[in-house]
């Protein structure tokens, strides 16, 4: 039985991360046997409920107010159509409704009452409700808790040594504050990060470092593959080898056994090949819908067929975290 640890050093996830692939994933798919279903997946839906506009500069973000990427800036979602959304979304299958806001930080006025409603109605709708909001503080994160949200999403994005190649807004520090925070206050963790921002293997390890030695590991980890924008600085950046992806995945799964490890952005650049692989090397989650806050996602019948094809079934309702 795989143990839990905290205390991953950078050569232990370097001598993972650096084995023959067939002999990584078949670690990897072990271990996921012993703590998960192998052909069970779970469907989360991610809705911006608040687009564009942003202050931070964040490189690989087409949200961000100081670049000019074509997106345009919308207020917070009324209440009454971010739950349309959430009743579509567990239509389509989706057990976990996500609510993404381009902010800095948590507004303290009326728009976070808005969002608790928010959260108590996805909840009352039967389905798991999780925010990504930016930075929040503990009245924030506990009054959060109190409406029943069940994760929050607060990306540590790449390891603290390349972290000031991508964004200058924002300390390493804070996000690991805020995760704090989010864990006092008893909600769990959704917390990963991005490869193909043009870090080296090394810096991944560094990520990977940080995300396993968390206490205890964060219940779900999304690891993201560059999806470039025009307009951003991240915009020319050359295609990430899937097999890379499959590799971060596989030591993830390793390293954070528990974890639901979710195969998030950049799946439209995936062949089912690639996608298959992921879910072998111990992808147990997907965003389903259309759209991923501002960037494209494989359609609902696209994913359908590949589950089909791969004898895969989505998670039922009140099953994980």
């Amino acid at each position: 039985m795989q143990s839990l640890r905290h205390d991953w050093t950078l050569p232990e996830i370097e001598a993972i991360y650096t084995l023959p692939l067939t002999e990584l994933v078949y670690r990897a798919a072990t271990v996921h046997r012993e703590f998960h279903a192998p052909n069970q997946v779970q469907g989360c839906m991610l809705l911006s409920i608040k687009t564009g506009g942003c202050p931070e500069d964040c490189g690989y973000c087409p949200q961000s107010a100081r670049y000019d990427t074509h997106v345009d800036h919308q207020p917070l979602m009324p209440l009454d159509e971010t739950l349309e959304a959430a009743r579509a979304a567990k239509a389509q299958g989706a057990t976990r409704f996500c609510m993404g806001a381009a902010w800095r930080d948590v507004p303290k006025d009326g728009r976070f009452e808005r969002v608790l409603d928010m959260v108590r109605g996805v909840r009352e709708l039967g389905m798991e409700a999780c925010c990504t909001l930016g930075m929040l503080n503990e009245e924030q994160a506990q009054a959060l808790a109190d409406a029943g949200l069940s994760a929050y999403n607060h990306n540590l994005d790449t390891s603290p040594e390349f972290y000031g190649n991508i964004i200058t807004t924002r300390t390493y520090q804070d996000r690991l504050n805020t995760l704090a925070r989010v864990r006092q206050a008893g909600i769990t963790v959704c917390s990963g990060g991005i490869i193909g921002m043009g870090e080296s293997r090394t810096q991944r390890y560094g990520l990977l470092r940080e995300l396993s030695n968390l206490t205890p590991h964060p219940e779900s980890v999304p690891v993201n593959l560059l999806v470039p924008v025009e307009g951003t600085p991240m915009a020319d950046r050359p295609k990430e080898d899937p097999l890379e992806l499959v590799r971060m995945i596989a030591t993830a799964r390793i390293l954070m056994p528990q974890s639901m490890v979710r195969l998030s952005a950049g799946r439209m650049s995936l062949s089912d090949e690639a996608q298959a692989m992921c879910f072998l090397a111990g992808a147990n989650s997907v965003f389903l819908g259309e759209k991923l806050l501002t960037t494209p996602n494989p359609e609902q019948d696209t994913d359908q067929a590949l589950f089909q094809k791969l004898g895969v079934t989505l998670q039922p309702a009140n099953v994980g975290n």
